[in-house]
């Protein structure tokens, strides 16, 4: 069985039978109908997924990988602000009348800074110390940029990538701030892994662990009883995750460089009330 699968049903019922609720509390959200949406929490989720055993995949429920990683290389790839530059709309909602974002996400990767060895965005920056200096300590990014944060549409979630490697295998922390874990999980999860995925083949690497650290990981209460019965289904075996082996830069990855073979998976969840 997916071991995202085992991971997810264990933060799931850990947070429903040992969370923290916000009722009583003023709350910054609201359900469309203007009722408070209140949520259950635990604080300081720290997940693992080895890489090299399986593509942490949830089957409880299809995620759409496509679209997951169109978004990975709106931000990471194109490093774009502009909701024109993706094929789905899921930022439409954080989009000003020209289409953009603000200077949130792939803005910020896109910002030249300079380091002693010229100027550089963070991607590139990445890029080159996976080449130059691989066993470096200091291999990450971060976006959420307190000077920007008043032109962000939307503060980051995903705001940090801390990159390891180790034995000749990239590793990778992903911090988060916030996340809605039935929204969201199962997408940043195997967006992040593919991102490990690229990194590593593009500097000769082979996978190794993906480490997830969520600050705020909340279960909203309108989303409860949908999360009892999804944790309940029957799980399948992980699918498996096929790259085209002919692609060394990474700015050369499109969606359709990704395959996954045998990706079976509970029906999908319709109608997922989201907050706002």
């Amino acid at each position: 069985m997916s071991k995202a699968d085992q991971i997810f049903v264990g933060m799931c019922s850990d947070i429903i039978e040992n969370g923290y609720s916000s009722e009583g509390q003023n709350v910054r959200a609201v359900w469309e109908d203007g009722t408070p949406a209140h949520t259950i929490k635990k604080f300081g989720v720290v997940n693992r997924y080895d890489l090299a055993k399986e593509f942490p995949a949830l089957t409880l429920r299809p995620t759409p990988m496509k679209s997951a990683i169109d978004e990975l290389l709106w931000i990471w790839s194109k490093k774009s602000n502009h909701v024109s530059d993706l094929a789905s709309h899921i930022w439409d909602a954080w989009a000003d009348e020209e289409g953009s974002i603000g200077k949130a996400y792939g803005y910020q990767l896109s910002v030249k800074h300079k380091y002693s060895e010229g100027e550089m965005d963070q991607v590139d920056r990445v890029l080159y110390d996976l080449k130059h200096n691989p066993y470096s300590r200091r291999i990450m990014t971060n976006i959420y940029v307190h000077e920007d944060l008043h032109e962000m549409n939307l503060y980051p979630c995903a705001y940090s990538v801390t990159f390891n490697v180790t034995d000749g295998r990239l590793n990778a922390i992903l911090n988060q701030r916030s996340q809605d874990i039935l929204v969201a999980n199962n997408w940043n999860v195997a967006q992040y892994a593919i991102l490990v995925h690229m990194l590593a083949q593009v500097n000769d690497f082979q996978v190794g662990e993906f480490v997830h650290v969520i600050a705020d990981a909340h279960i909203y209460d309108r989303h409860i009883p949908l999360v009892k019965e999804l944790i309940q289904r029957p799980q399948h075996p992980a699918p498996k995750l096929k790259m085209n082996p002919n692609i060394k830069n990474f700015y050369d990855f499109t969606v359709d460089d990704f395959i996954f073979e045998g990706y079976e998976a509970g029906a999908q969840i319709k109608g997922i009330p989201v907050a706002v």
